[in-house]
């Protein structure tokens, strides 16, 4: 893992965050590890959450269609809905 200080972010962010989309890197302060910036997918992977979905009207799953119909059906009645 690549280690940058504050200092190095502040005056070279643009290269420090696309070193940080390739992979992990370690941000320091002082010589101590203060952050890590790791890429979204590998946080998802190491957190246990599933990347998001996304479905077209024809191959969505049947839950989903049902939810999008009610939501869909309660803007037209001009009611408030919630996620």
């Amino acid at each position: 893992m690549k280690n940058y200080s504050f200092s190095e972010l502040m005056r070279s962010a643009g290269d420090v965050l696309d070193e940080a989309m390739k992979g992990p890197i370690s941000l320091t302060k002082r010589g101590k590890e203060k952050l890590v910036i790791l890429p979204a997918d590998l946080y998802r992977r190491l957190a246990g959450h599933p990347p998001p979905q996304s479905y077209s009207v024809d191959d969505m799953p049947a839950d989903i269609a049902r939810e999008l119909a009610a939501g869909l059906e309660a803007v037209a009645k001009g009611k408030k809905t919630t996620t």
